[in-house]
């Protein structure tokens, strides 16, 4: 599916959250409150998993075990992003420092350093941590939020430049979203935190049609051949039916 169809089919897929009032106003209230929002975030996982197969948003049902699907979230994308957020840290406070102290002028200059390579590593590390979080979701095994291989062959069936561009375009649809709202005065904030749920929504739903989108190459099956005649074998002869020769074991 192209980029501009993904788009209109999580568009077309959010707007029927809407119709249930009850559900949407739940998840909007669930995502303000602290730790209590990791239910939306396993609500965004929920959707992953279930699309594209499901043309609708699933029930909201099952508080305990979306939480905990968001707390497995949370926490792969934080191991994930511990060094990018460490350099982070590191830069802000050296920036703050050589700004309060004017000996230690220099330590600016290291923060700001510290701070763009930050950056640039976060942006490199969520090429792979996205993929590796649905991968997860989708396979419901942790371990797979880590498997570098797979991850990598999935965004390759993808195509990289589809799949970056993708990031790239969800990535300014929630600047975008965030961004329009601040403008308004008062109840600006407000609209930002109704938009956050369904946004979310948004994006679980084009992340699962562009991971569908890769082509799935399956591993050919293990074969063994006779060492003597190459004839093929089972694994468990013995002998080679062919030459009557016994089967290597190595």
């Amino acid at each position: 599916m192209k980029l501009k169809e993904n788009l209109r089919n999580s568009l077309d897929y959010v707007s029927k959250l809407f119709k249930d009032g009850g559900r949407a106003a739940i998840l909007i209230l669930l995502n303000i409150i602290p730790i209590v929002n990791f239910i939306v975030t396993g609500y965004f996982g929920r959707v992953i998993k279930e699309s594209p197969e499901s043309d609708a948003p699933p029930p909201l049902e099952k508080y305990g075990a979306l939480w905990v699907e968001g707390l497995k979230i949370v926490i792969v994308s934080f191991v994930y992003m511990i060094v990018p957020i460490i350099l982070l840290l590191i830069g802000f406070a050296s920036i703050s420092i050589g700004f309060a102290f004017f000996p230690f002028i220099g330590l600016g200059v290291i923060g700001g350093v510290l701070i763009a390579v930050g950056l640039v590593l976060s942006f490199l590390i969520a090429i792979v941590a996205i993929m590796g979080i649905i991968r997860m979701v989708k396979t419901d095994r942790m371990g797979e939020a880590f498997n570098l291989g797979e991850i990598l062959s999935k965004i390759r069936s993808i195509g990289w430049v589809n799949y970056i561009v993708w990031l790239v375009v969800i990535f300014l649809i929630s600047l975008v979203a965030s961004w329009l709202p601040s403008q308004i005065p008062i109840i600006g904030w407000a609209i930002a935190l109704i938009v956050a749920a369904p946004l979310i929504v948004f994006i679980g739903r084009s992340a699962s049609i562009l991971y569908e989108s890769g082509i799935s190459v399956e591993k050919p099956p293990y074969r063994i051949f006779c060492g003597y005649c190459g004839n093929p074998l089972s694994p468990e002869d013995k002998f080679c039916g062919n030459c009557g020769k016994p089967v290597s074991q190595t």
